[in-house]
């Protein structure tokens, strides 16, 4: 006896009632729909078919389509982070799904909201090893902050409207949600619940925001007898959209404030208390202020090695209070005496509130780190010949104002990026962080312009990186995306060049990129505007030629292996034994 299965039996006929009746994939558009979702980024295949299916004639539904799932997720990760909203992207099974997990990850290490699409194969031969079939959910579980394995396609609105909440709440991340084939064609009746409620989750979520008012005191005091207090404010004041609180606190305290490189953009860098960014790469100044400071107050920051480098020699004189959102970072890697859960947002509101007026001005400190900062400013031999990667950056900054969305790839430009970009808003350095991921700068770009088609978008990316995800070009030069990408162009993997001189004596192995693509010729190949430049004159020109094209263009900026990223902390080392680089005793470009 056979039993009843409406994508089988064709005598089936849906009961006859006034409730719609609509196929997995058209609930999962229209709940994405209704989620205020403007793009999807996405690679079709068959698994998500019928997905895609639904998608066809659909004029409401926006899909972009990478040429690499993983420059899919990279677009949705740029836009997510750009925006402050959820990015979606959308794979197929097995390798679609794959490809997809170093994005996950690149995403889970920063905090990112994305909600991560996935097809699987149908429901009956899950656990089978069949075509394309990889258990996804399980690949993903460290690095997503929930999946959902999809069972029927009557859970799917509950689904989507849960997923989201997540991801775009507490400390955001990355949401999976596993689609089996079978379940994207299912009949079911739309329901999208009126309020999301995920037991434990939600409870934790509503206790989690409000900081601890005794705590919150403690913290007062504390400031009121410090005499060499500093501000150490990472991704989750951006993340938070906490930075007009962040400039109101430093603002009615004076205290000076150090941002992470995720935290650029927290405040402006013209601010006069703005040390610059602290660690490996960091400022002499904003390092010096760590070592010597008596407290210190981190707001949405988590302590990573880049910032901390030897744990026995960060903030040595200093009582730490921690602002976190998530509970399980405060006294993860340092001991805090003042560890306070809450939203970076609400709690910097209630300090602001609480802080007396009368709150004096630390005058001898914020003078001796005013006068590191002006005596040991970041340098570089200016030339009139050889273009400096320096140079690059400083002239991008120069003509958008600091105004412009950076995305970067990593290496030294990215480093370079952020000492010599003079971020003025947040929101506005695109970049991977904790995962380091090459490939990531380019494909985010996208992201971010699609987001904000308002703005100017520059993607900064290495000659390496460039390469790993190059073959976005072809959606800049369709859909016209506006984005100006420059190549840092040193024939090297430059990073890997510098510590291999520095640290292993000059042995330089397997860090030359020659036979690279003329990036020009590779540009125009895909339909997008090539330029060059191999000095600062000729660096001018182009650039002023990029800013005023319309659509999309590349630039290929020549510059010499040889120049090196400093201040520089070497691996293993403390902060103390920070190496200023030779160009520190001339004199200063600015």
């Amino acid at each position: 006896m056979s039993s009843i299965n409406p994508m089988m039996d064709s005598t089936y006929s849906k009961p006859k009632d006034s409730r719609e009746w609509l196929s997995g994939s058209d609930i999962l558009l229209r709940a994405l729909l209704e989620e205020g979702v403007e793009c999807v980024f996405g690679y079709p295949g068959g698994a998500v078919l019928y997905i895609y299916d639904a998608m066809h004639g659909n004029p409401d539904f926006r899909h972009m389509l990478a040429r690499h799932e993983q420059g899919a997720i990279h677009a949705a990760d740029g836009y997510a982070r750009s925006t402050g909203r959820t990015g979606v992207v959308m794979a197929t099974s097995g390798p679609g799904a794959a490809n997809l997990v170093t994005g996950i990850a690149t995403a889970y290490m920063d905090s990112v909201p994305l909600v991560v699409i996935t097809g699987n194969v149908a429901s009956d031969l899950i656990g089978t090893d069949s075509f394309q079939e990889v258990d996804i959910v399980g690949i993903s579980q460290p690095i997503t902050k929930h999946s959902f394995f999809v069972r029927k396609a009557s859970d799917l609105a509950r689904i989507v409207r849960e997923a989201f909440y997540i991801a775009g709440t507490g400390r955001k991340g990355p949401v999976l949600i596993d689609i089996p084939k079978d379940v994207s064609a299912e009949k079911a009746v739309y329901e999208r619940p009126d309020k999301v409620y995920v037991p434990g989750y939600s409870d934790a979520l509503e206790a989690s925001g409000q900081p601890d008012e005794e705590r919150l005191d403690e913290l007062i005091s504390a400031i009121q007898q410090s005499e060499r207090p500093l501000l150490l404010a990472g991704a989750g004041v951006i993340h938070a959209e906490a930075s007009e609180e962040l400039r109101a606190f430093v603002d009615g305290t004076g205290i000076p404030v150090t941002t992470t490189l995720l935290g650029l953009g927290a405040i402006p860098a013209e601010h006069d208390l703005w040390l610059g960014m602290p660690g490996m790469h960091g400022t002499y100044a904003a390092n010096q202020a760590l070592i010597h400071c008596d407290l210190l107050i981190s707001v949405g920051a988590r302590f990573d090695d880049r910032v901390t480098m030897r744990l026995d020699g960060f903030a040595p004189k200093a009582k730490i209070a921690h602002i976190d959102i998530d509970s399980a970072e405060i006294g993860k890697l340092v001991s805090v005496a003042i560890p306070i859960k809450g939203d970076a947002r609400q709690t910097l509101e209630r300090l602001n509130q609480k802080l007396p007026r009368a709150v004096q001005r630390k005058l001898p400190w914020i003078e001796q780190l005013q006068k590191l900062k002006s005596d040991y400013r970041l340098r570089y031999k200016p030339s009139e010949s050889e273009l400096k990667p320096q140079y690059v950056i400083e002239m991008i900054s120069r003509t958008t104002a600091g105004e412009a969305i950076v995305t970067t790839d990593v290496g030294q430009h990215q480093m370079w990026t952020a000492q010599y970009y003079r971020f003025r808003r947040p929101r506005s350095l695109i970049t991977s962080g904790g995962l380091g991921t090459m490939g990531f700068g380019f494909p985010s770009a996208i992201g971010a312009q699609i987001g904000n088609p308002d703005r100017i978008v520059v993607s900064v990316n290495g000659d390496g990186g460039m390469q790993m995800c190059a073959q976005e070009l072809a959606i800049c030069a369709i859909h016209n995306i506006p984005v100006k990408i420059a190549v840092i162009n040193n024939g090297t993997l430059g990073m890997i060049r510098q510590w291999q001189e520095l640290i292993y004596e000059g042995r330089y192995s397997h860090i030359d990129l020659s036979g690279s693509p003329d990036f020009v010729k590779l540009a125009e190949a895909y339909g997008v505007k090539g330029l060059r430049a191999s000095s600062p004159a000729e660096a001018e020109q182009v650039w002023q030629e990029a800013l005023a094209t319309p659509g999309p263009v590349l630039i290929d900026f020549i510059v010499s292996p040889e120049e090196l990223v400093y201040p520089m902390v070497p691996q293993g080392q403390g902060l103390q034994d920070i190496k200023l680089g030779p160009d520190i005793g001339g004199e200063a470009h600015e």
